[in-house]
């Protein structure tokens, strides 16, 4: 029979070895960082100016889902730039 003190022990384990190994080294150059993250900001108010082009004109609004991929680019910017990676 399985033993459920086992499993939480082994998840206490788990964490404490979580908490001691947070280190993050970077593998990306500050330059490369700030590319990264004036390409993020670029992105964002393109789309957002898109955005509010589509909304004064009264698109159709499924036309708007095709900024999900311009948000998504702008968001992997900023988030390999904050993320160092």
């Amino acid at each position: 029979m399985i033993d459920p003190a086992y499993f939480l022990n082994l998840n206490q384990q788990t964490q404490q070895k979580q908490d001691s190994e947070e280190v993050c080294i970077a593998n990306i150059s500050p330059l490369e960082r700030q590319k990264r993250l004036k390409f993020g900001i670029q992105q964002f108010i393109f789309t957002l100016f898109v955005l509010a082009i589509l909304i004064g004109f009264q698109v159709n609004p499924l036309w708007r889902l095709s900024l999900l991929f311009l948000f998504w680019a702008a968001g992997v910017g900023y988030f390999q730039a904050r993320d160092k990676t």
